[in-house]
């Protein structure tokens, strides 16, 4: 179970575990901002709602907002499937404008391409390989990036995210 960090100025920051936003809480590093009325923990004195979003008590600067171009990265970006084809099987990474036609690594030229499509597309552009794209290739915002890690999302985290505006 997800759990939504607020940071004190109720900008979202992180996703973390229920267990480690408890820890928080109990160290009064945190407060429960929203609790699920679901499940409940009990202690031998007292008994706590799972917190669904907490608030840390202090600012913390966020400087890590960028998230890094990284092979890995651009994996999960794509879902760890084909940007041609679909496939989660021998992933590669691909240019969709290839670097012998003054194509950039960047966020909005690599996509996730399986060893198969990368072959088959070669040295050109999708349009000229007869290749379309399933998905449009962009740099993602490092919390709808998170988001994806997320094993759920709660419904109350919706007003805090804005994802309405986002998507």
């Amino acid at each position: 179970m997800a759990v939504l960090v607020l940071n004190y100025d109720y900008q979202p920051i992180h996703i973390t575990t229920w267990r480690r936003a408890i820890i928080l809480v109990l160290k009064q590093k945190a407060e429960v901002v929203e609790a699920r009325s679901d499940r409940r923990l009990r202690t031998v004195r007292t008994e706590y709602a799972f917190p669904s979003i907490i608030r840390l008590m202090r600012y913390v600067p966020v400087p890590y907002k960028h998230i890094p171009l990284t092979r890995q990265n651009i994996f999960r970006r794509d879902g760890f499937r084909c940007a041609y084809c679909g496939t989660s099987h021998n992933l590669t990474i691909d240019h969709v404008i290839p670097r012998s036609q003054g194509g950039e690594s960047s966020w909005e030229n690599l996509v996730t391409a399986c060893e198969s499509c990368n072959r088959q597309k070669g040295n050109r552009t999708p349009q000229q390989a007869g290749m379309p794209l399933l998905i449009r290739p962009r740099k993602p915002h490092y919390l709808l990036f998170w988001l994806r890690g997320a094993e759920e999302v709660d419904t109350s985290w919706r007003p805090y995210l804005m994802l309405e505006a986002r998507v």
